[in-house]
């Protein structure tokens, strides 16, 4: 089948290039013609875990191709999607639609036959009946119809999540349009996951309430994290002993220092914001967002205890930036205001991350960014495990010790091996549990 993907962004671009592994012939549009230009090099411009690998493997096949002609690409196509961002606006934090309505016109103006136009962008309930507003008000000679299918990737493991899906959800009032989308996804490769046929609306909201429902989580074990370190409890246990609960299982129940990233914090906000317009109040959610971004403060502050009080004029070595590891994703990563807060206090700050530097070197200032975590960590009065990446986890803590001016481990990820970082004589602190010194007593270290 012939499919067009408009928006050669993190979804598009995975979306695009797994539909094409699986058999099928993808032109992806985009209007960027340096992007464009990388793609077709094999030159990815995000980093996703075996991304780069798959675009040239099928763009060399002849299976996926980079234009930004949108009028040949959908000749004979069966399907386009959507596949645009949807950023918060800035006036009132409600999803911006202009890059999607954008699309819809130029879709209506280009196309040359039948064609299903799926919005795999995530967007406010009611968006799929004014995208089809808009193509029908062409009055083309040809039949429209507008399906929601959103996504469900994790950046870091999001080729997977594509190919092995735990559900694909198909909303559509169309029977025409139903059986084009199916017809996508029914093949051998993906024959595994459930597919769920709803309504348009539904589709739209399952994914908004799938987002702010993980974000809750998220939050959730957060703020037991702090109840944990208040009576003395462990929050790796409690999480534990909440995820064996087959109602609530495992995933989203790692203590840390607040969500970031490309969904969370702007689905919460929209549905939020959407709520509203339909004269309903999401309490539930909107305190998760305000609880989550007075988690990211709150943690600078974490630091400052930590560090005795103060921070004027030392030196603390960040380690991670992105919002997760396995992505170079900086939107709304809890590293910006924890550093920003630092600063705000006097320190000095040097960074590393294996994969978000440049990214982050759009977004912060006066921050010295490292080799690696070593480099990071000389002379730094306190190392601070921001992003969960595996190869922090590993450190030689012998030789992280060593270049250090003072042995503190802040890690806001509880990535670390406490045993390991006592035995090499740090002083550590995490978050859900009480900070332990370098001869296993476990202190307040403020109060010393």
């Amino acid at each position: 089948m012939k499919i067009v993907v408009v928006g050669s962004g993190y979804v598009g671009l995975v979306a695009g290039t797994c539909f094409a592994d699986i058999g099928h012939s993808v032109v992806c549009v985009d209007s960027d013609q340096k992007k464009l230009e990388k793609l077709r090099q094999g030159v990815v411009p995000i980093y996703e875990p075996g991304l780069d690998e798959l675009v040239a493997r099928n763009h060399a096949s002849g299976r996926l191709s980079f234009t930004d002609d949108l009028g040949s690409a959908l000749a004979d196509a069966q399907a386009a999607f959507i596949a645009v961002g949807t950023p918060p606006r800035a006036t009132d934090g409600h999803a911006d639609m202009k890059y999607v309505h954008a699309v819809a016109h130029a879709i209506a103006e280009k196309a040359s036959g039948d064609l299903v136009v799926v919005n795999k962008s995530t967007v406010p309930v009611g968006t799929g009946d004014e995208v089809e507003r808009i193509l029908l008000s062409a009055r083309r000679p040809f039949r429209f119809s507008v399906v929601s299918n959103p996504e469900f990737l994790r950046e870091g493991v999001a080729i997977d999540d594509f190919m092995r899906p735990d559900r694909i959800v198909i909303g559509s009032e169309s029977e025409w349009a139903r059986k084009v989308v199916s017809g996508i996804y029914e093949v051998d490769r993906l024959s595994g996951a459930a597919i769920l046929h709803t309504s348009r609306r539904s589709a739209e909201l399952i994914k908004y309430a799938a987002n702010a429902f993980l974000a809750m989580k998220i939050t959730f074990i957060n703020e037991i994290s702090d109840l944990c370190e208040a009576v003395g409890g462990d929050v790796r246990h409690v999480a534990h002993g909440l995820g064996l609960d087959s109602r609530i299982g495992s995933k989203f129940l790692n203590a840390g220092p607040g969500y970031g990233g490309s969904c969370f914090p702007k689905d919460t906000l929209a549905i939020s914001k959407t709520a509203r317009d339909h004269r309903v109040q999401l309490h539930t959610i909107e305190t998760v967002i305000q609880v989550n971004d007075n988690r990211k403060r709150a943690m600078a502050l974490r630091i400052l205890d930590a560090c005795g009080g103060s921070v004027r004029g030392k030196t603390v070595a960040v380690l991670g930036l992105a919002f997760k590891a396995h992505t170079d994703d900086m939107r709304d990563s809890p590293a910006i205001p924890i550093i920003q807060a630092l600063q705000d206090f006097g320190a000095r700050v040097r960074a590393h991350d294996p994969e978000a530097m440049e990214n982050a070197a759009k977004l912060l200032t006066n921050v010295t960014f490292c080799e690696d975590a070593l480099d990071a960590a000389t002379d730094a009065d306190a190392v601070v495990v921001l992003t969960e990446w595996p190869e922090f986890r590993d450190l030689d803590l012998g030789q992280l010790k060593a270049v250090m001016g003072e042995p503190l481990m802040i890690d806001l990820r509880n990535l670390m091996s406490e045993d390991a970082v006592l035995e090499a004589g740090f002083t550590y602190c995490c978050v859900g549990r009480s900070p332990v010194g370098p001869h296993g007593d476990k202190q307040l270290l403020a109060a010393e």
